[in-house]
Formats: structure tokens, C-alpha cells, sequence
């Protein structure tokens, strides 16, 4: 997985599965665009990532996180619940706003 943090008036989470680095994803009326520059960060292991994100919820950051195995982690670390989650062509997507 890889996870880059933005610094703004508050830290933004980029996290995504390696392998759709690059890709878009579209069904119905939402796209999802996973931008290099966005989400191309460190390479992490699911106990890092699972670690990074409890730091990260404790600094009140916002969240951006697309893949199985990235929102798999998310559900772990305790930032987001299953009925947070939107799927756009079989690609689980969450998004979370502090």
C-alpha cells in the first residue's frame, strides 16, 4: 500500500492500493481518479499503515483511502465502518472528513 500525508490547515491522508496507482475508475455518475501525485507516497506493510492511521485520527486529519486492502486497514485502525464505504467499479472508496 502506499500513504503520503499532505500538510494543510489540517494533514490529508492519501492511502491506496499499489496496483491502482494511476488508474481511473468510473460507474454511473462517480469517477475516481488515483493520481499519482495524490496517493504516491511511502510504501507501508497493513501493520504500518493500521499504526500511521490511529497517529493520523488523533490529529484530527481527513482521510482519502481507495482499494480492499486499504480500506481493510482503515476498518482496523477504527477510522472508518463498513457503511462509510462507496464502491465505483468493484473498488471500495472512503472518504473521511474530520
Amino acid at each position: 500500500m502506499q500513504i503520503k500525508i499532505h500538510e494543510a490547515y489540517r494533514k490529508v491522508v492519501a492511502l491506496c492500493d499499489t496496483d491502482l496507482i494511476g488508474k481511473t475508475f468510473s460507474e454511473g455518475n462517480r469517477q475516481i481518479q488515483i493520481n499519482e501525485n495524490f496517493f504516491k507516497g511511502e510504501e507501508k506493510n497493513r501493520s504500518e499503515i493500521v499504526e500511521i492511521l490511529k497517529d493520523m485520527e488523533k490529529e484530527d486529519s481527513t482521510f482519502n483511502i481507495v482499494g480492499k486492502e486499504s480500506v481493510e486497514c482503515a476498518i482496523e485502525a477504527g477510522v472508518i465502518s463498513k457503511d462509510g464505504i462507496i464502491i465505483i467499479d468493484n473498488i471500495p472508496v472512503a472518504l473521511v472528513l474530520m
